[in-house]
């Protein structure tokens, strides 16, 4: 797999095609639709905004107030987790596949297995609260869907190291800050020992988002180098 990001044939911009623009323009101007904007479409999406229902429903027991986020979130948690984890061993597969090992195995498997920790962490809490790990709260739902395109960049066998880790980053920095949201509603809740918990794998996601800025700045500059 090359680092670099190659300088090759690629004609998608105007300015290579000479002429060819200036045709693709005078082409715009004999489609031209016959008036009209994206008013209608926004006042269709503003009905379905406005009437649809919630992606999902919390999961019994039902709660109230604080509590009732807290279990949304710590469900959106454990699926962004479970998605943290397949993520790092999707990065481990195409660092291995690399020549350069910018990124160190060791360490990457060390940040994989964190997260599957907290994957673990958040379930417990789950069930210590009384709840069930296995709902799928409407925070999860999303979660999930956020974590697809994450995947397939990570997946795709033509991405480089440097746009796997700029996946990862996305990924890192979402994670950071949603400890931080989780950290203040169980501080909110009064429930001491999950803040401690929360706060310790808060700290170990905050190295994870160095190590991470370290590799992807690494893996960048050393493509500029190779474009050179």
């Amino acid at each position: 797999m090359e680092m670099q990001t190659e300088v090759g044939m690629n004609h998608s911009g105007m300015l290579v095609a000479e002429d060819g623009g200036e045709k693709m323009l005078e082409n715009t101007e004999l489609t031209k639709p016959r008036g009209g904007d994206e008013t209608e479409l926004a006042k269709i999406r503003f009905e379905y905004a406005r009437d649809a229902d919630p992606v999902g429903t919390l999961p019994e027991p039902q709660q109230s107030g604080v509590m009732a986020v807290l279990m949304d979130k710590l469900g959106e948690r454990m699926a962004f987790e479970r998605a943290g984890t397949r993520l790092y061993d999707a990065l481990m597969v195409k660092c291995a596949a690399d020549a350069s090992k910018i990124v160190s195995s060791k360490e990457l498997k060390h940040i994989r297995d964190e997260e599957a920790v907290h994957f673990a962490l958040v379930g417990a809490a789950i069930q210590a609260l009384g709840g069930d790990p296995t709902a799928q709260t409407p925070g999860a739902d999303v979660a999930g869907v956020e974590g697809m395109g994450l995947m397939q960049v990570l997946n795709d066998p033509k991405t480089t190291v440097a746009q796997a880790l700029h996946a990862i980053l996305v990924a890192e920095m979402t994670d950071n800050a949603a400890w931080d949201e989780l950290i203040e509603l169980t501080t909110e809740a009064g429930n001491e020992d999950l803040v401690e918990r929360f706060t310790q794998a808060r700290e170990e996601e905050r190295e994870h988002l160095v190590k991470v800025q370290e590799w992807y700045k690494a893996a960048t500059l050393a493509a500029a180098e190779e474009t050179q």
